[in-house]
C-alpha cells in the first residue's frame, strides 16, 4: 500500500494526493511506495544537516590570480561559480536543473570556460562552452553520444576529446561492439572538430599532450588491475603501445596498472603511476628512447593516486593515498628527487591544480570540513584558505572518524572507518550502521561523511564503513581478492566485522543496520541473504539486484570493463555462479525490511535492478521501502531528492533500528 502524501505512477500519469497538516510531500519527480509519512518535525530536525556545501577547485583563470569553483549556492544542484580572491564573494556563472562539475578555462586568455553536464543523471555527458563576457552557452558535441573532455594542448587552440555510442538504458544492450573517437576540438569551431583515431573498447582516456603538440599518451583501461599506456600521432591518428613493453623487460603474462601519463618538459620523458614492480602504484619515470624506468616514490609504501605537472614542467604534484588519507607529495622532474612539503590544513587533498611553476591550488575535506578551496605558495610555504564555510551549522565539533582492523574468515586483516557518537551524551552499548562504499574499486576514505553526521550526533548510532578486500588502497593482490568466484569472500568479511562487532562493549550487536550504493547496495543486498537473523535491516541505493540482468542492461561501453570484474555472464559456468550467488535469486532469505533507492536514468545500474527486487520482496511479504527519482541517475544529486532520500533513510532507522 502506498502511504498518503506521496505520488502515484499511474498509466504514465502522475497523480499527486494531498498531503495531510504536518507531513512532507515528496516532490513531483519522486516516487514513494511504502514509505511512512515524513513529519515536518523530522525534517525541521534533519534540515541543518541536509545543507552542506562542499567547495571543489577545478581550475585557475591563466592570467589572473582567480579560481573556478564548483559548489552548490542559491539552487538545487552543483554549479560553476568563479572566486576573485581569497575569502571574496562566490560569483554563479551556470544555472541548470543538472549539476555541473567539470569545467576548465581556455587556456591563453581566459575569455571562455568549457564544461561537461549531462541530463537527469544520463552520463551521457556533452561539452559546452560558456563564453564569459556575454555569458551565452553553446553546445559542442552531439548529444547521441557520451563524451569527455580533455586537455588543452601547449599552444592554446585545441581540446583531446573522446565520444562513445549509447545504448540509452533501454533494456539490454544490443551493442557488442564498442568504440572510443579521440578528436581534437576547437571551442570556438566545434563544427571543425577532428576525428583522429577510433579506438577498440570504451576504457580509453586519461589523454595528455606531448611539448611540441605532436603526440597524445593516454591510457586503455581494462580493469582496477590491467591498463596499458599509448602513445597517438595529432597528424595521422598512429598509434602504438608504450607499456606494458615486450620483451626481458617487463612482466609477461602479469598485467600491471598503468595511469596519469604525462610527459616531462622536454618531451624525451614520460612520468606515471604502476604497480608493476609492487603492491602499490609508485609514481615512475621512463626514458623514451632508451626505455629505461626509474622509480620516483618507491620509499612511499602506498599508491599514488595523482599526477598534476606545472605547466612548465619542473614540478610535479602528486597525490598518494596514505591508509585512506591523500596527502599532497611534490617531485623535481628532472631530478626525480622529493620535495618538501609546507604545512598543510589537517584534512584530505584532492583536485590539484597549478597556478604558475610555484602555487598550487587544491580541495581539502576532512571529519570537521565539508570541503574547502585553498592554495600554497611553494616559495613562501604561504596556505591560503579561498573559500568559507556556509554550512547552517557548527562542525567544528563533529566526532573524529578513526581506523578499526578485524581478522576474517581466512585470517587476513580488514580495515574500515569508525565515528563514534559523543559517550557523554549517549550510554551504554550503542546500535551500529555498516555503510559499505561503491566499486567495487572503491575506498572509504577519512573525511566528511555529511549528513550521515546526523545519525551520529543526534541519534547516537556509530557509522561503521568497512574497506572489504576488492577495494583500493591496500595493494594490487587485495584489489583481486573478490574476483569472479571470489565474489562472496567480501561479504563474509561484512560477516567477520559483525561478530568483531559483538565483541565490542560500546556497541550494540543486536542492533545493526547495513546499506551501501551501487557495489554496496548489492553488498547491503547480499548481507541480506546470509546474515538476516544478525541485521535490523538494510538500505540498498542503486544496487545490483541480479549481476547477469546487470551486465546484460548496463550500457555498452561499461560492459566488458564490468565483465573482467564479476565475471562473464557469457561463460555458463559463471553464468550458473553468478545466478547462484545474486540477491534477487535468494530473496527468499532476506527476511528484515529493506529501502531501495534508485534514479531512473542510472546507465550502470539500470531501474530494473531496483524494480525486480522491490517487487519480488512484495511477494514474500517482506516490509520494503521503495523511493524512485525520475530525473536522477546513479545517485541523487539534486538537493530536494536527497533531502527527501535522507528523511526517508532517518525515518527506516528510528523504526527498524532504534525501537
Amino acid at each position: 500500500m502506498i502511504a498518503a502524501g506521496v505520488l502515484v505512477l499511474a498509466c504514465g500519469s502522475l497523480q499527486a494526493q494531498q498531503a495531510p497538516a504536518g507531513i512532507v510531500q515528496p516532490n513531483e519527480h519522486l516516487t514513494a511506495d511504502g514509505i511512512p509519512p515524513i513529519s515536518e518535525d523530522l525534517a525541521q530536525r534533519v534540515a541543518r544537516y541536509n545543507d552542506f556545501r562542499p567547495r571543489k577547485l577545478l581550475d585557475w583563470h591563466p592570467t589572473r590570480r582567480e579560481i573556478l569553483v564548483s559548489t552548490r549556492t542559491s539552487g538545487p544542484t552543483v554549479q560553476l561559480h568563479v572566486l576573485r580572491k581569497p575569502g571574496g564573494a562566490l560569483e554563479q556563472l551556470t544555472d541548470f536543473p543538472d549539476p555541473v562539475r567539470a569545467a576548465r578555462y581556455e587556456p591563453r586568455k581566459g575569455r571562455y570556460i568549457v564544461f561537461l553536464k549531462d541530463e537527469g543523471g544520463s552520463e551521457a555527458s556533452q561539452l559546452f562552452r560558456l563564453d564569459l563576457d556575454s555569458r551565452k552557452v553553446t553546445m559542442l558535441t552531439d548529444p547521441a553520444e557520451k563524451h569527455e573532455g580533455g586537455e588543452w594542448n601547449h599552444a592554446g587552440t585545441l581540446m583531446v576529446m573522446t565520444s562513445t555510442q549509447l545504448d540509452k538504458t533501454a533494456g539490454p544492450g544490443r551493442r557488442k561492439e564498442v568504440t572510443t573517437d579521440v578528436s581534437l576540438l576547437d571551442p570556438l569551431k566545434p563544427e571543425n572538430r577532428r576525428k583522429i583515431a577510433s579506438l577498440p573498447g570504451g576504457g580509453w582516456g586519461d589523454f595528455t599532450w606531448s611539448p611540441d603538440d605532436k603526440t597524445l599518451v593516454g591510457i586503455n583501461y581494462v580493469s582496477a588491475n590491467e591498463t596499458s599506456i599509448w602513445l597517438i600521432d595529432t597528424r595521422s591518428g598512429e598509434r602504438r603501445q608504450l607499456l606494458p613493453q615486450s620483451g626481458n623487460q617487463d612482466k609477461p603474462g602479469e598485467p600491471a596498472f598503468y595511469g596519469n601519463p604525462n610527459f616531462t618538459k622536454d618531451g624525451r620523458a614520460i612520468v606515471y603511476a604502476s604497480d608493476r614492480d609492487g603492491e602499490f602504484r609508485q609514481l615512475v619515470k621512463m626514458d623514451l628512447a632508451t626505455m629505461r624506468v626509474t622509480p620516483l616514490s618507491s620509499r612511499i609504501p602506498w599508491s599514488v593516486e595523482n599526477v598534476e605537472p606545472t605547466r612548465q614542467g619542473s614540478r610535479l604534484a602528486t597525490i598518494i593515498n596514505n591508509d585512506g588519507l591523500n596527502e599532497l607529495h611534490l617531485f623535481d622532474t628532472a631530478s626525480g628527487k622529493e620535495l618538501p612539503v609546507p604545512k598543510m590544513p589537517v584534512g584530505g587533498v584532492h583536485q590539484i591544480r597549478w597556478f604558475g611553476k610555484d602555487e598550487l591550488g587544491f580541495s581539502l575535506d576532512s571529519a570537521k570540513s565539508p570541503g574547502e578551496c585553498y592554495s600554497v605558495n611553494l616559495k613562501t610555504g604561504k596556505v591560503e584558505q579561498w573559500t568559507t564555510p556556509a554550512a547552517a551549522i557548527d562542525t567544528g565539533n563533529f566526532p573524529d572518524t578513526s581506523i578499526i582492523r578485524w581478522k576474517s574468515f581466512d585470517g587476513r586483516a580488514i580495515s574500515g572507518l569508525v565515528t563514534r557518537p559523543d559517550a557523554s551524551r549517549f550510554k551504554g552499548p550503542r546500535p551500529v550502521i555498516i555503510l559499505i562504499h561503491g566499486g567495487p574499486e572503491g575506498q572509504a576514505q577519512l573525511g566528511f561523511i555529511g549528513r550521515y553526521n546526523y545519525l551520529v550526533n543526534e541519534l547516537g548510532i556509530t557509522l561503521i564503513q568497512p574497506n572489504v578486500r576488492g577495494s583500493t588502497g591496500y595493494g594490487k593482490t587485495f584489489l583481486k581478492l573478490d574476483n569472479g568466484f571470489k565474489r562472496e569472500d567480501s561479504v563474509k568479511d561484512i560477516g567477520s566485522l559483525l561478530d568483531w562487532i559483538g565483541t565490542q562493549p560500546d556497541l550494540d550487536g543486536k542492533k545493526i543496520a547495513v546499506m551501501g550504493g551501487s557495489y554496496g547496495g548489492y553488498m547491503s543486498l547480499a548481507v541480506s541473504t546470509h546474515y538476516a537473523d544478525r541485521i535490523a535491516g538494510s538500505v540498498d541505493v542503486v544496487g545490483i539486484s541480479n549481476f547477469i540482468s546487470f551486465l546484460e542492461r548496463t550500457e555498452s561501453y561499461r560492459r566488458d570493463l564490468r565483465r573482467v570484474e564479476y565475471g562473464d555472464e557469457r561463460d555458463p559456468e559463471m553464468r550458473a555462479f553468478l545466478e547462484r550467488i545474486s540477491p534477487l535469486n535468494n530473496a527468499e532469505k532476506i527476511t528484515k525490511p529493506l529501502l531501495v533507492v534508485q534514479g531512473k536514468n542510472d546507465p550502470r545500474v539500470p531501474l530494473f535492478e531496483a524494480e525486480q527486487i522491490v517487487t519480488r520482496l512484495k511477494k514474500s511479504n517482506t516490509p520494503v521501502w521503495y523511493l524512485m527519482a525520475d530525473n536522477e541517475g546513479h545517485g541523487f544529486a539534486r538537493k530536494p531528492n536527497a533531502d527527501y532520500y535522507f528523511y526517508s533513510v532517518v525515518k527506516f532507522m528510528e523504526e527498524y533500528l532504534l525501537k
